[in-house]
């Protein structure tokens, strides 16, 4: 399949943003692999053979709106703030609670903000959602538009995945992280280095939940089986590892950076053979990269910023440092940005 000539924008003019607090929410529900062996009618050890996961939170009752508020509440407790110091609610989710409305308006109710009168707005990536909001929230800081921003991110891809198909439900995992981010002040390095965004829509029908919009609507004979996520994975990484080492190398060369200029790593958790083969194509330093794919699956939009979360509380890198976030989705969408911490 031919790659398109054209690198895309890559943003290399410093805005001026500081992540404040992170904090994470998961259902009550944890999904051994031993116990998905035994739904699955299949030989102790096969999940964990072919995924690499140990285990994964899944929802049994929890929506992604209550998780995105539980997720919420424990960035501000991190943060010492309240919600009259939040100016904008942003979700940043691959998936929805219901068609409309819209998810930060879902999390808004689900906060009990509703005497509270705040900007609430969606930005849809699939699993790039949240680098995406952080590359747009970014710039309405600097803009003065905003002065403090909460940015989360909440997906349930177990409701939508066919439980019975070891390759798709195997490698997924529901939950949330949020995110608290404001305008650093003069003299802070705190900084949006670089960014870079492509979208590669050839492989826009390789990872898909095609029924929920009026393509494939209701109404429509059949439209029900369209409800479930549907992936063709060899077509998708090859796409994949051929662009991502090329977009990452730009955004170093023009914002002047080296690998060994990064200290902390935090891929979007695809699957654990894909963030290992991330660290192996990129040559990075594996102890630089933050890897709860075992423990945490693939939560789709959701991963990257809990990934963010575990990273700064496990490797906990002094501000000044800088921080790539980097990873694919369904799109096909490809993405990293260079943080200061």
């Amino acid at each position: 399949m031919s790659q398109p000539s054209d690198p895309g924008v890559i943003s290399t003019a410093p805005r001026r943003l500081k992540i404040i607090a992170t904090g994470v929410a998961v259902p009550g529900t944890v999904l051994v692999h031993d116990e998905l062996d035994r739904r699955l009618g299949l030989e102790q050890g096969s999940t964990f053979k072919a995924t690499q996961i140990r285990s994964r939170f899944i929802s049994t009752t929890e929506t992604a709106a209550s998780l995105a508020a539980d997720a919420c509440r424990a960035t501000l407790a991190n943060s010492g703030l309240a919600w009259e110091d939040i100016d904008c609610l942003v979700a940043a989710s691959g998936t929805m609670d219901q068609a409309l409305p819209y998810n930060a308006a879902m999390i808004h109710a689900e906060l009990g903000l509703a005497g509270q009168r705040r900007t609430t707005f969606d930005i849809c990536a699939s699993c790039m959602s949240f680098l995406t909001a952080m590359d747009v929230c970014g710039s309405l800081l600097e803009t003065g538009r905003f002065r403090r921003i909460m940015i989360v991110s909440a997906d349930i891809s177990t409701f939508t995945t066919d439980p019975a198909n070891l390759r798709e439900n195997g490698i997924f995992g529901d939950g949330a992280a949020a995110c608290i981010i404001e305008k650093a002040e003069d003299g802070d390095a705190s900084a949006i280095i670089g960014s870079v965004s492509v979208t590669l829509s050839e492989g826009v029908d390789l990872c898909a939940i095609p029924a929920g919009g009026s393509r494939f609507h209701r109404r429509v004979p059949g439209s029900n089986a369209d409800a479930v996520f549907q992936m063709k994975p060899r077509p998708l990484f090859a796409i994949v590892a051929a662009e991502l080492p090329k977009t990452l190398s730009r955004l170093l060369d023009q914002t002047g950076t080296a690998m060994d200029d990064i200290s902390l790593v935090v891929p979007h958790q695809a699957s654990y053979l894909a963030v290992r083969h991330i660290i192996k194509i990129l040559q990075i330093d594996p102890a630089k990269v933050v890897n709860i794919s075992e423990t945490h699956a693939n939560q789709v939009g959701a991963s990257l910023p809990t990934a963010l979360h575990h990273g700064l509380c496990q490797h906990q890198p002094r501000r000044g440092e800088k921080i790539l976030l980097l990873g694919a989705g369904a799109g096909v969408s490809i993405g990293a940005m260079i943080l200061t911490y």
